[in-house]
């Protein structure tokens, strides 16, 4: 015979479910309940972009060659036996250092995006922010921001010094207009490159794949040029030279390396449509793709 099985005894249900008040009741969490918004994205990504060491050491380099260089052309331009034309400006001198510093910037742009792939720190970020267009758009402001200051400041002190340096060598006076373009239309270009360069990280998620895809944008169009000697190909060998970037940021200079083609602002707008493509491109990759 089985033994009758013995009923377990229930738990006495809650007071407050008896229909005593809950000792819950008006609770209130110390801890503020905020609505998040851009302004929130925007000093997360600062204070991550301010706070790494690529950001001190690829802007440092970049006010070192474009001052740097900026000044030693001033230098050499001034002391040399054949002063520069009438014609020309000595704002023209400042476009060798920012040539190259524009590596620099392009660098930055890449490892703000694709370095929090290789670290992980993207699915920190995608935690904190679900929203994921707010934070490629925090991160697009703040280096674009950051490139354009860096840059004007470092393009201004280097036109103010070459002028000073060479002045009464024969040397034209540059009008209001050069100092503009060769100032902040500069700094909008070369921060625009840079904001494509970011996207193009945000794009590949390969730091090295995406510095060197940029490199390659600057540098191969005039190599493979160089390497068009056939009639035929003459066309495509004007167009590589004239849309390259070397020549579009010769233009603010009002120093183009090719007769035809951009001239004016003319380079502003192209890098402004190939920064909104890409950021398009961006922003839909970053909604589809896991991180």
């Amino acid at each position: 015979m089985s033994t009758p099985q013995t009923p377990m005894p229930q738990a006495a249900p809650p007071a407050w479910e008896a229909g005593a008040p809950s000792p819950y009741a008006g609770y209130t969490s110390p801890i503020p309940v905020v609505r998040t918004h851009l302004g929130h994205a925007l000093a997360s990504e600062w204070t991550k972009i301010k706070s790494v060491r690529s950001t001190m050491w690829t802007l440092g380099v970049f006010v070192l060659l474009v001052v740097g260089i900026g000044l030693l052309a001033g230098a050499l331009a001034a002391n040399s036996s054949s002063d520069l034309s009438g014609s020309e400006s000595p704002l023209a001198l400042g476009f060798f250092g920012l040539l190259l510093g524009s590596i620099c910037v392009m660098t930055l742009g890449v490892l703000t995006t694709a370095s929090e792939y290789g670290t992980g720190m993207i699915r920190t970020t995608m935690t904190a922010c679900p929203t994921r267009g707010r934070v490629l758009a925090a991160k697009a402001l703040v280096f674009f921001l950051l490139a354009f200051t860096i840059t004007l400041v470092s393009t201004a002190l280097v036109a103010v010094a070459q002028t000073a340096m060479l002045d009464g060598t024969g040397a034209r006076q540059p009008t209001g207009a050069e100092w503009f373009k060769a100032t902040v239309g500069v700094s909008l270009y070369l921060a625009l490159l840079g904001l494509v360069s970011l996207l193009i990280g945000s794009i590949l998620r390969h730091s090295a794949g995406g510095i060197t895809i940029m490199i390659g944008v600057v540098l191969a169009p005039l190599v493979i040029a160089l390497f068009m000697f056939t009639n035929s190909l003459e066309k495509v060998r004007n167009a590589l030279f004239e849309y390259s970037i070397p020549n579009q940021l010769s233009i603010f200079y009002s120093n183009s390396l090719s007769d035809s083609g951009p001239s004016g602002w003319d380079p502003l707008w192209i890098i402004v449509g190939v920064t909104a493509v890409a950021f398009a491109g961006a922003w839909a990759l970053l909604e589809k793709r896991d991180v």
